[in-house]
């Protein structure tokens, strides 16, 4: 072979190599984006770089086949009361309260289509598009569990609403514009009110 030939040959490889680092650092980019701090709880929980990505994609394509679809005004609605309802409980019975907000955010998920017979199956599907607020959801499941055998203390208890509060109001707004904000869910617990709220 000439020396051009060789040389179109490197610059081919050269250039086959630095579009191929593009599309991947896109796709990791993508990644990130899309499951936000639950990229990196699966690069912490995965052996490799290489394997936590194959997991989220794994979870794109599951959730892909899943009927996921936003609730209906009227079950909206409804859903609001009955955490309002709630709140109002969390004072006399927190235990139990936190109890049925776990339950509460159960029956959201299964009406919306996700799957709710695993938690962890709940984790991995909810991930996809509620990945921002994911830790909110493994928290106060946490303390949910230990509430049950009264091992939780008050303050976690009230942690373990804010938590499951996030997630609540993310599973009704499902990001459509065209329904009024579920204000009376945010406006009606003062005493749950905390920075770590925050997502």
């Amino acid at each position: 072979m000439s020396t051009m030939i060789w040389l179109a040959v490197a610059v081919a490889v050269v250039l086959a190599l630095a579009v191929g680092y593009v599309l991947l650092r896109q796709r990791r980019q993508g990644l990130r984006r899309r499951f936000g701090p639950e990229c990196e709880h699966t690069l912490n929980e995965q052996d490799s770089r290489g394997e936590a990505e194959q997991e989220l994609r794994a979870r794109e394509k599951r959730f892909a086949t899943l009927d996921i679809t936003p609730l209906t005004p009227a079950s909206r609605q409804a859903y609001a009361q009955q955490w309002a309802k709630l709140q109002e409980r969390f004072v006399d019975a927190p235990g139990p309260a936190v109890t049925e907000a776990d339950e509460l955010v159960s029956a959201v998920m299964a009406e919306r289509g996700y799957p709710t017979e695993d938690f962890e199956q709940q984790l991995v599907d909810l991930s996809v598009v509620h990945g921002r607020t994911l830790h909110h959801y493994r928290q106060a499941h946490e303390i949910s569990r230990r509430a049950v055998p009264d091992e939780a203390c008050a303050e976690d208890l009230r942690q373990a609403m804010v938590h499951y509060r996030v997630l609540f109001e993310e599973l009704l707004d499902d990001g459509d514009d065209h329904h009024p904000q579920q204000a009376p869910v945010r406006d009606k617990e003062p005493a749950l009110t905390d920075d770590s709220q925050q997502r």
